[in-house]
């Protein structure tokens, strides 16, 4: 079985940009991140041993295994702070006190499945834009991605373009803002399963990442690892069944969590992901809110894309008299279009557009949409 097969499309490049790399990040990088992730906790759970548990009694191990698996496993609360090797044999395991304070780990029966639905989460904004876009900018730039179309066939691509853009202007702005409302849903994933993970972990996810970071700093003779409390390898289960008189009898046993080891590395790992993303998600709405509100950094942007741009008032003449959805559009399909030939279609199509002129000059630059 090809495990690799289903990440295939997602390590394929696509043949057209309809967005920006911080999106890519979300639904390429992430899903990706998740997935495997996914199906790592899922071979170990499935076709590995994720649970192993002893008891002095004569149960059966596989029927102990079992039982502790599908019941769940608990820590005494009281016992997280003291001393391994004196006090207790380990971290939240310790001898049974009446009114004593459990906490029961249920998560790692579904950590498999909240990643892979945390991977679907992050691929919707990206679906969604995608069928409102609809291939639209795929078609709009035909073949002048290629560098090494015939000149006959490129000017007449050219016109195509330059028409389409002169009959459809002021007709975008609807897309524009769809995308941006796509980016923000970005944000809004990643604050939502950050809050999903910390509820899920029991309330441990928010601060697990500097928790672990200080740990690293503490003197080892006193130190407390904070990932063995949110993922424990060592836990308790009670396992209740009749004795030969026909009383309830209760059998306690110590369970080892393999799966946790795994577990402990994923989740510190996407701590650190999901605060990165969510920092670079906010700076890249405060950048989408600048380019809509200022002419000049759509004249900048769209000049980076114009390599070989001889007359760069052509760039602010065509933001002059575009709309910001007409201008996302145009910026877009720099991102697909063959440099030289970009430069050629913004030279051709400012010439087109009438220009706003003062004494005979090119009007000022003026901020606002």
């Amino acid at each position: 079985m090809d495990i690799i097969a289903p990440f295939k499309s997602f390590i394929k490049m696509p043949t057209c940009t309809i967005d920006n790399n911080v999106f890519k990040l979300h639904y390429r990088v992430s899903c990706m991140i998740l997935f495997m992730c996914s199906v790592l906790v899922t071979a170990r759970q499935y076709f590995g041993d994720p649970i192993d548990c002893i008891s002095r009694d004569d149960i059966p191990s596989e029927l102990l295994d079992t039982f502790c698996w599908v019941h769940t496993t608990f820590s005494v609360v009281d016992s997280w702070n003291k001393t391994v090797g004196i006090e207790v044999p380990y971290p939240g395991v310790d001898k049974y006190l009446p009114g004593e304070r459990r906490v029961y780990h249920a998560y790692y029966q579904w950590v498999c499945f909240v990643l892979f639905f945390q991977a679907i989460l992050f691929y919707i904004p990206h679906y969604m834009w995608k069928a409102f876009e609809n291939g639209r900018i795929k078609t709009i730039r035909s073949n002048l991605c290629s560098p090494i179309l015939k000149e006959s066939e490129r000017q007449e691509q050219k016109k195509l373009l330059i028409r389409y853009l002169d009959k459809c202007k002021d007709s975008h702005q609807a897309s524009f803002y769809f995308y941006c409302t796509c980016e923000f849903l970005n944000l809004v994933n990643v604050v939502i399963q950050m809050i999903m993970m910390d509820k899920f972990l029991g309330g441990q996810f928010t601060t697990y990442g500097w928790q672990v970071l200080q740990f690293t700093e503490w003197d080892f003779s006193v130190r407390y690892d904070p990932m063995i409390k949110v993922f424990p390898r060592l836990t308790k289960c009670t396992f209740h069944r009749y004795g030969s008189s026909g009383d309830v009898q209760k059998h306690d046993a110590m369970c080892i969590l393999p799966i946790n080891i795994i577990n402990e590395k994923i989740y510190i790992f996407l701590w650190f992901w999901f605060y990165f993303l969510a920092i670079l998600t906010t700076a890249t709405l405060i950048y989408r809110m600048l380019t809509i509100s200022s002419r000049r950094l759509r004249i900048k942007l769209i000049l980076n894309r114009c390599i070989t741009l001889a007359d760069k008032s052509s760039v602010a003449q065509i933001v002059n008299n575009v709309n910001v959805g007409d201008w996302f559009l145009i910026y877009m399909l720099g991102k697909n279009i063959e440099p030289t030939c970009y430069t050629e279609v913004i030279e051709d199509y400012a010439a087109s557009l009438p220009s706003r002129q003062k004494n005979g000059k090119v009007a000022p630059l003026e901020e606002g949409a």
